[in-house]
């Protein structure tokens, strides 16, 4: 009988069944017909520590006991407060507040809709955003007018904003893109400025230095913009650091979290903003609340995850494990260097990529349906962007089990034939 489930990116079309899955631990995710996925992805992005990490997955049946779902405008619940507190001891510095909600899209959504509300509560006119071309920012509304236009929200375009656009700031045009945003921001109007800091996700896994990040923040910042850092792939040790703009030594106005916010066990999102966002929304006056909800704000059960997550950063060695593995993935993927099959081999803390050298290129390419198909034939979970392979594991993955991967890299490159 064929499933009445309609799936995220997925041409049923085309594409065959996907593999059931019956169990997840550490690394893997284990078939129905017995075989052994190595989640080389971590299931998009979200699988930090390892699946099934055992302390995060007894908060949870812990949290089951006492505390389900409620509303959370009304009441409160230990979870969701010590969560917050410890959000904020940890976040860049200024940081103050924390909003709930249950996605990477929506916390983004939230974060646009904090920016605008603050500017209109205090009487600005400021609504332009700014982002960088080839963003990815979700799939709601907002979030999809911030990111890149393209295949994937032309049927909507009706339905989306304008959105000021800098050029991507690749190796040896950086300027270009700061010279773009100090045109913008001469025009006026500027509201916020957005951006993935460090690595643009689903843009292909390309990266820029720390260094453009810091001169974004601070002519943003000089034209009275906020800005808001979506770290929703980038926190949680992906780039080397707790967060990436730490590295800038930028402190947002607002940021994005979810994915590993709870070890990538359950749903949950937070937008953290400063007191002056918060206090632009604090009013007698009722029509200056913030008027954002979910039905699921701030679950219970997931904070608890949450808190965990928290405990795990706080008692194991996570940092010295990002260390490692960022130190492993750059020792491998130095392999492809001057070798005509790829091109731009790159690593930004654990996140490694290269670009396959293909005739027939882009995320609609016939050779993403193929390369797909060819690493779960090996028992790896590798879900390339277009020509872009790249590996974003779990923590817990091992020097051998790097290695599979990256001589199945090399192994599928022979798929594109002879480059010369």
């Amino acid at each position: 009988m064929t499933s009445p489930v309609w799936r995220p990116f997925f041409q049923h079309a085309v594409e065959p069944d996907p593999p059931v899955i019956v169990r997840a631990e550490g690394a893997y995710l284990h078939t129905s017909d017995g075989r052994a996925l190595l989640d080389a992805i971590s299931s998009w992005w979200v699988t930090t520590h390892g699946h099934r990490h055992p302390r995060i997955m007894a908060a949870i049946r812990e949290a089951t006991e006492s505390l389900d779902q409620m509303i959370f405008a009304t009441v409160t619940h230990e979870p969701a407060e010590r969560l917050a507190r410890e959000l904020v001891a940890i976040a860049p510095a200024g940081l103050a507040h924390v909003f709930y909600s249950d996605s990477g899209s929506t916390a983004v959504e939230v974060a646009l809709k904090m920016a605008l509300g603050a500017f209109a509560n205090r009487g600005e006119k400021r609504t332009t955003i700014v982002a960088l071309e080839g963003a990815y920012h979700g799939d709601t509304i907002g979030t999809m007018s911030v990111g890149e236009r393209g295949v994937f929200n032309a049927a909507y375009e009706p339905l989306l904003f304008d959105v000021a656009r800098l050029p991507f700031p690749a190796l040896g045009r950086e300027q270009a893109t700061l010279d773009r945003l100090e045109q913008i921001a001469r025009a006026g109007g500027v509201a916020a400025l957005i951006v993935e800091p460090l690595v643009l996700g689903a843009g292909g896994m390309r990266m820029y230095p720390p260094s453009v990040l810091t001169e974004l923040g601070r002519i943003a910042r000089e034209a009275g913009a906020l800005v808001i850092a979506d770290e929703v792939m980038t926190g949680w040790g992906r780039t080397g650091s707790l967060f990436a703009c730490e590295q800038a030594g930028l402190s947002p106005d607002i940021l994005c979290t979810s994915k590993g916010l709870t070890g990538g066990a359950v749903p949950l999102a937070a937008t953290l903003a400063t007191a002056e966002i918060f206090e632009a929304h604090l009013s007698t006056d009722r029509s200056k609340t913030f008027f954002h909800s979910s039905s699921y704000t701030a679950n219970p059960i997931a904070c608890a995850a949450a808190v965990a997550n928290l405990e795990v950063w706080r008692d194991e060695p996570v940092r010295a494990r990002i260390a490692a593995l960022g130190a492993a993935q750059s020792k491998r993927i130095a392999r492809f260097e001057g070798d005509p099959r790829f091109a731009n081999p790159r690593v930004c803390g654990t996140i490694a990529a290269v670009d396959l050298v293909a005739p027939d290129t882009g995320y609609l390419a016939e050779i993403g349906l193929t390369l797909r198909s060819f690493f779960l034939d090996r028992g790896l979970l590798v879900r390339p962007l277009g020509e872009a392979l790249y590996l974003m594991p779990p923590y817990c993955v091992t020097e051998t089990e790097l290695d599979r991967l990256y001589d199945a890299f090399e192994e599928a490159a022979g798929l594109m034939g002879d480059p010369r």
